[in-house]
């Protein structure tokens, strides 16, 4: 659903509603106009059934849906405003998934002209925090965002599990010295 808040990234749901088209395989321009329409919530639902009901053949395509629905809602400039947050993000105090889910999330909010793969790659390990996992991704080079994603989820569970098991010393406990099993203790 798309309620033409700010938060929402308008482009970002076209591309989600095109794939939904293509998947029921809507070829009727109504219906695909209908089927858009019903995707709606909140502001952006009371003005488009409200153009509907002044002028029902406002929409004669869905080509002509979109370019009056982004003509509505879409802020100037949202994708220029995404992609330059995408190119200064930093993990900071955000735990690994976190920053991953933002990484991705702003990506796939810049539609129009998409980041190249080197610059996705190179922001997101530019934005990872300092420490082993950043090194060992410099090292390997990954050639996607998802492989670079992949390699520092990795490395940050096992960074976790060498911290869990070193805090666990090994003691031994002592032996019952009069059994004449295993050593005595000194």
């Amino acid at each position: 659903k798309y309620s033409g808040t700010d938060a929402e990234p308008l482009l970002r749901w076209f591309v989600e509603m095109d794939a939904a088209i293509w998947g029921r395989d809507l070829a009727d321009e109504e219906l695909r106009v209908t089927f858009a329409m019903s995707c709606l919530a909140g502001r952006a639902k009371t003005w488009a059934f409200g153009k509907r009901m002044a002028d029902p053949s406002c929409f004669p395509k869905y080509e002509a849906f979109k370019h009056e629905l982004q003509l509505a809602f879409e802020p100037p400039k949202s994708e220029f405003r995404s992609r330059s947050e995408f190119l200064e993000l930093r993990q900071g105090s955000l735990d690994l998934h976190a920053y991953v889910q933002k990484c991705r999330y702003l990506v796939s909010s810049i539609v129009m002209e998409p980041v190249d793969m080197a610059t996705q790659v190179t922001t997101f390990m530019k934005g990872l925090k300092d420490g082993p996992g950043k090194t060992y991704l410099f090292r390997l080079y990954p050639e996607t965002l998802e492989q670079a994603i992949s390699f520092a989820m990795q490395e940050d569970f096992s960074a976790r599990q060498a911290r869990a098991h070193s805090g666990r010393t090994h003691r031994a406990t002592p032996m019952d010295a009069g059994s004449g099993e295993g050593p005595t203790p000194m």
